[in-house]
């Protein structure tokens, strides 16, 4: 591509920060600099039309963790670890919601509930541990988090229990990220759609940039691509796909909340008069260790038959819309927040917690660097 006289001076012209990526992280990362730093000139690369990943993919869960899920970090990670992995992931959507307010975005705190297929004996093995995980979170959130309730929405081949979490959460994940844009180009930050980082290359003071379109040079350089990080980092952030799918509108729909199962492999939740359904990736982890947005023939006939058996099974429903996005996930479920050389930095892995903890994590990414 081309650049005129015009576009070189106003657009690529002693540019301090180059963010890559539209995400949550790397929008919340270029208001952050814009506050330490008011006067710098602050450009964000997006290489989709809309934020790539999963920013505007997932399904808008303001969630820190199902009780399944976090026996399951406590088997590979350390009581302290995980009490920080959820204080990190509270303390991120209240920044979130202090960042955007709640209306902003429809925040809503429905609830969050836990549901036990008959098959297994997961809810055997939570409940003797719900006392324990509830004083191990008190601090955080000065009460208990979890409790029993009976299947009041009246799903089938569950238990007639679920696991309650009072403080769960729901958002519209269109609104909030409309609500981000908005504040950051207000602020006078430009983002250019369209543009795929290549490779970057750095000297003393600068970091020379090549996209698919042109090449730049750039002060710093802060990635916040999360799933798609290996296409210019060599760190230990993978890329996961989550299908999703969602009906269309249920006259007299009862379900109200965000729902997991198969400790949060699935998940649902109400919007708009709908059930937004998705999950699956434990049916085939090698195949959905991809950057490709699709949906299989196994994981979404999965999901229908959820639908079908466990949440709807006496209502009449047709799917309105599909479709995927991509996470970045690890070894260890803790965010990769680093400098990763004198002007190059990095915000990824964030491990299908981007909803909680992006704005944190964008945060903390600004505030690695200096002018």
């Amino acid at each position: 591509m081309e650049l005129s006289y015009w576009e070189i001076k106003s657009w690529f012209t002693h540019i301090d920060f180059t963010v890559v990526g539209s995400g949550i992280v790397g929008l919340s990362c270029a208001l952050y600099l814009k506050e330490r730093f008011p006067i710098a000139n602050i450009l964000i690369l997006e290489k989709g039309i809309l934020p790539q990943g999963a920013s505007t993919k997932n399904a808008g869960f303001s969630c820190f963790g199902s009780i399944s899920e976090i026996l399951d970090d406590l088997s590979s990670h350390t009581e302290k670890e995980v009490f920080e992995l959820v204080k990190k992931r509270v303390d991120g959507l209240q920044l979130l919601r202090q960042t955007l307010g709640d209306k902003a975005m429809n925040y809503e705190e429905l609830g969050g509930y836990e549901l036990f297929t008959k098959q297994d004996d997961l809810f055997e093995q939570c409940l003797p541990k719900i006392e324990h995980i509830n004083h191990l979170l008190y601090p955080i959130f000065k009460d208990s988090v979890f409790s029993i309730t009976p299947n009041s929405f009246k799903f089938q081949n569950v238990k007639n229990q679920y696991i309650f979490n009072q403080f769960e959460g729901q958002i519209d994940t269109g609104k909030m990220m409309e609500s981000l844009m908005g504040l950051v180009l207000k602020k006078g930050i430009k983002i250019l759609n369209g543009i795929t980082v290549k490779s970057f290359s750095e000297s003393i003071n600068k970091v020379k940039v090549r996209t698919n379109r042109f090449e730049f040079s750039t002060s710093k350089l802060l990635i916040a691509t999360n799933g798609f990080a290996l296409n210019l980092l060599d760190e230990d952030v993978k890329p996961a796909r989550a299908q999703v799918l969602i009906t269309k509108p249920i006259k007299n729909l009862h379900i109200k909340g965000t729902f997991h199962l198969n400790r949060g492999y699935y998940y649902f939740r109400n919007i708009d008069d709908r059930i937004l359904l998705g999950g699956g990736r434990h049916l085939d982890f090698e195949g959905e260790e991809t950057t490709e947005f699709n949906q299989t023939s196994l994981i979404q006939n999965k999901l229908e038959t959820l639908l079908k058996t466990v949440i709807l099974p006496e209502t009449d429903f047709e799917i309105d819309h599909r479709w995927s996005g991509i996470m970045g996930l690890g070894s260890r479920k803790k965010a990769i927040v680093k400098q990763v050389s004198n002007n190059v930095f990095c915000g990824v892995r964030l491990g299908g917690m981007g909803v909680a903890i992006g704005s944190l994590v964008g945060k903390e990414l600004a505030d690695l660097t200096e002018v």
